[in-house]
């Protein structure tokens, strides 16, 4: 869905980044056909999917080449 959505939404802090956001939570709304509950559906499967990918690539990923991001001995969640 996020390929569908364009660029990923930043976190807002205030000003300009607020609009971004309700301008992404809008087209996800719109998406979804209007309906909010879909569109939280979506957006929740869709984070699952990441958070799956991220919990497989963690493993094969160096310590390194990824800055540190994630730690050296964390063991992926089932």
């Amino acid at each position: 869905m996020a390929a569908e959505m364009g660029t990923e939404p930043q976190p807002a802090q205030g000003g300009e980044g607020v609009s971004d956001l309700d301008a992404a939570a809008d087209e996800a709304i719109a998406l979804c056909g209007g309906d909010a509950r879909a569109a939280v559906k979506a957006l929740l499967v869709l984070n699952g999917h990441l958070e799956r990918e991220i919990a497989m690539a963690m493993p094969v990923v160096s310590y390194g080449f990824s800055r540190g991001w994630h730690h050296r001995n964390r063991e992926p969640e089932a």
